[in-house]
């Protein structure tokens, strides 16, 4: 297989990143052959920029419930429609690769691999100061696409690709995602509010104190393990009239959205165990509208904020014995 033959698709599921989404597609079309981008009925202006890009196949997600697994199978089913070999890279709209992608050996020699295998990625994550940043875990985000089906998972984070048991797996050291999901702090928190409201209701054999853990994991980077963002990075995407030290507002907050509906489903109290309440949700049901907003005033007693209040203390603390211990009772007490 040459590399003149493969076709590099670049696959994106999106919904209001109208914030991201021109700087992604501005990179992915420096290496991308196809980029397809699944959009869940935006209601921001995502669409139309997407439109600019002649690179761009934009497809429709046309559920109204968060389901990562199905967006995926969207995307890779529509991929397949190219013939010819295959290289699948997922990315979400608020990531972009390193500009050494369009210089790399390692990139050249991962064009190289055979069908079936998984290629990972580090995570470079920004923070708002967009100075610092600090490296994450290598995850899949590529496959050398052999046809393998894309594997169901109910879990609301599914994989992004094909992840066939016996496979061959790459990890790529030079060429990282720059992920700018910490630069708007704000957001973020909107998103995890979200996930873990998700997770109770869909997974409800896990329990508060992981769920808590989990989408808390930023508050526990070490200070030792912030570094600069390589100015290599900044000037050669400026070559390209790419700035990736701005952060554009936020034009749809709809994870908000998505929590004052389930507040309103499901009621208050069965989310007095998550970390959701920092926010005034009586005040945000109203700015949607919501009849009876006193409905959605904090339900915790003082037994979960002085609980959670613990969490968000030791999120840093878990290297430690002790604090592993008093987890482990928490969970049997809470």
């Amino acid at each position: 297989m040459g590399i003149d033959e493969l076709k590099i698709i670049c696959l994106i599921p999106t919904r209001n990143n109208e914030s991201h989404i021109e700087r992604c597609l501005m990179s992915a079309s420096l290496w991308a052959d196809h980029i397809i981008v699944c959009d869940q009925m935006s209601t921001d202006k995502t669409r139309s920029v997407c439109e600019k890009f002649p690179k761009v196949v934009l497809i429709d997600n046309d559920t109204v419930e968060y389901n990562e697994s199905y967006r995926q199978k969207l995307l890779i089913n529509k991929a397949r429609e190219f013939e010819g070999q295959r290289l699948l890279i997922a990315l979400d709209a608020d990531e972009m690769f390193t500009p050494n992608v369009l210089t790399s050996n390692e990139w050249k020699r991962m064009l190289k691999v055979k069908p079936g295998t998984i290629i990972k990625f580090q995570w470079a994550n920004f923070r708002s100061d967009f100075k610092t940043m600090w490296l994450g875990y290598h995850f899949p985000w590529g496959y050398m696409d052999d046809g393998y089906e894309h594997n169901e998972n109910k879990s609301i984070h599914s994989g992004r690709i094909p992840l066939p048991e016996e496979h061959d797996i790459i990890t790529m050291n030079d060429v990282k995602v720059i992920h700018f999901q910490f630069t708007d702090w704000k957001k973020m928190q909107s998103k995890h509010r979200y996930y873990q409201c998700y997770e109770l209701i869909n997974t409800p054999d896990k329990n508060a104190v992981d769920i808590f853990r989990q989408y808390h994991h930023m508050l526990a980077v070490p200070q030792e393990n912030i570094i600069p963002i390589p100015h290599e990075w900044i000037n050669e995407y400026k070559k390209h009239a790419i700035d990736i030290t701005v952060n554009y507002p936020e034009s749809n907050n709809w994870f908000e959205e998505q929590v004052v509906n389930y507040l309103e489903k499901y009621g208050t109290d069965i989310f007095k165990k998550l970390n959701i309440w920092d926010v005034d949700w009586v005040k945000i049901a109203l700015n949607y509208g919501k009849d009876f907003p006193k409905r959605f005033k904090d339900p915790r007693s003082i037994k979960d904020k002085l609980i959670q209040m613990w969490l968000i203390k030791t999120q840093d603390k878990l290297n430690k014995r002790f604090f592993r211990r008093v987890d482990r009772v928490l969970k049997n007490i809470y």
